[in-house]
């Protein structure tokens, strides 16, 4: 449709050398909420995510294990995919970095900076943390050692294609300061303006077939593979271009691209410098989010502490895991989790407001509900504008935070005006306000658990709606479904 807004979101691809963590499906299912919600908006959306497959990890861990490397990734892959559909992420795309169409880009992307003379052959000494699969300076290390990876790395001088990213200090700091290229929330801006001004270094793009055979041959020299990133990095380009031509000018560039603090300095240096080089708009926004934390450690997959979103989602179901994750933790902040308090929001806040909410309507219902009058007692109470502001600010936790202080509105209305004590047409104007603030907070809620709102919308008989219904009185009359429980209590 003409002049429709259109809006593109990704995932930093997951690497297949361990199996998903809650870290990837935390990132994952924040960007499935922003697609979904701006679904609800009206705009056209694309929703990308996936797995990087390549490097010297994966072959290591394959060789160790016996097997080839993609066998290996494949049965990574295949849990990624497991999970994703566990958890209900609705992406457009899931590209696998060794998808034939993937490997094609990244080598065209190559061959465009080679003649360009962006790319020169010469030889690269630093030390080199094969858990981050990127060098590091002096400084980056804590008594000789990767500080995330706690081991020492390796010093290396080999032979490789270097990519002139010393070139691009300029115009990335231009681009990063005018706003053009956002990076989200403030203090991480600042973070990569220090950085970038402290001085670009060219960077290694290859590695020697001989020591590391799984991965991208140079289009140029047959005796090197791809390094990760620009292979990995590229992945934005490929995967949506992958999904036709027409759709590739429809979205780019990308509007938010979602990723933990750990890899922002390659996504706010590499990245942009590759799509300046090939000729490329950039991303409209980065957004940083923070670490989870378990006993004060970051969650690692090198570290072995971390928790499986497949564990939990089986145990507790998909919204229980979706709703704690964006609520808990303000997105863009550290945050501890624990299977506790995802319990406590659970029962205190999905059982015991929502679900209670909509069992204890139903009931008094009995079985239909009739079109009435609005009370503007309740429903002048719903914050829908600073609820929309928090979305576009990323202010997850705030934005359900006010869904569910609609919610307890709704929940004491029901206590004040005891519907069960009334007859005619006052329980019937009590009961209609209360059926059609369901229908108003299972729209808003359908981005966080679309699941529970598709089970409120069968047992109503709403239609499913876009943000243009969030308003009072839309609702007919209609006739009520008997349902299932829609949060169990854990005890």
């Amino acid at each position: 449709m003409a002049g429709k807004k259109k809006f593109y979101v990704t995932t930093p691809i997951y690497y297949t050398n361990a199996s998903i963590h809650l870290g990837g499906a935390y990132t994952t299912i924040a960007a499935d909420v922003l697609s979904r919600w701006h679904k609800l908006l009206g705009e056209e959306t694309f929703f990308l995510t996936g797995t990087d497959e390549h490097g010297q990890k994966v072959q290591e861990i394959a060789e160790q294990n016996r097997r080839k490397p993609k066998e290996f990734v494949d049965k990574i892959v295949a849990e990624f995919k497991e999970a994703f559909k566990l958890l209900n992420i609705s992406e457009d795309n899931f590209i696998r970095t060794t998808d034939s169409y993937h490997e094609q880009e990244v080598k065209d992307l190559l061959n465009i900076l080679f003649k360009k003379k962006l790319i020169y052959k010469g030889f690269y000494e630093s030390y080199y943390c094969v858990g981050c699969e990127q060098y590091l300076t002096q400084s980056d290390l804590v008594d000789g050692k990767c500080p995330l990876h706690n081991r020492i790395p390796e010093l290396k001088k080999e032979e490789a294609y270097m990519f002139k990213l010393s070139t691009f200090q300029d115009k990335l700091l231009k681009a990063i300061k005018s706003g053009k290229f956002s990076i989200l929330p403030e203090v991480r801006r600042k973070e990569i303006v220090t950085f970038i001004e402290g001085g670009l270094q060219d960077i290694s793009i290859s590695r020697l077939k001989e020591k590391i055979y799984w991965g991208i041959e140079l289009p140029f020299d047959k005796n090197h593979t791809a390094w990760v990133w620009p292979d990995a990095l590229w992945n934005y380009v490929s995967g949506l271009r992958h999904a036709g031509k027409e759709n590739f000018r429809k979205f780019w560039p990308a509007d938010v691209q979602l990723m933990a603090k750990d890899i922002l300095r390659v996504h706010a240096t590499i990245w942009p410098a590759l799509l300046m080089g090939a000729g490329y708009e950039l991303p409209r926004a980065l957004f940083v989010h923070g670490y989870f934390t378990i006993n004060g450690q970051k969650m690692s997959k090198s570290l072995g502490n971390v928790i499986s979103p497949i564990y939990l989602t089986k145990k507790y179901g998909a919204d229980s895991v979706r709703y704690y994750l964006m609520r808990n933790i303000p997105f863009g902040n550290d945050g501890d989790v624990s299977e506790q308090s995802l319990k406590d929001r659970h029962n205190n806040e999905l059982a015991n407001k929502l679900g209670n909410l909509v069992s204890r309507t139903a009931g008094m219902c009995k079985g239909k509900y009739t079109k009435s009058k609005l009370d503007k007692e309740l429903t002048s109470k719903l914050k829908f504008k600073e609820i929309s502001a928090d979305m576009e600010n990323y202010e997850f936790d705030r934005a359900l935070s006010l869904i569910f202080e609609y919610i307890d509105e709704c929940n004491a209305y029901v206590q004040m005006k005891e519907p069960w004590k009334l007859e005619g047409k006052q329980k019937q104007e009590v009961l209609y306000n209360l059926v059609d603030s369901i229908r108003v907070i299972s729209i808003l809620l359908e981005s966080f658990i679309p699941g529970t709102c598709e089970k409120i919308r069968g047992q109503f008989g709403f239609e499913r709606a876009d943000f243009k219904k969030v308003k009072f009185g839309l609702t007919s009359s209609g006739k009520i479904e008997k349902s299932e429980i829609l949060f169990k209590k854990i005890e």
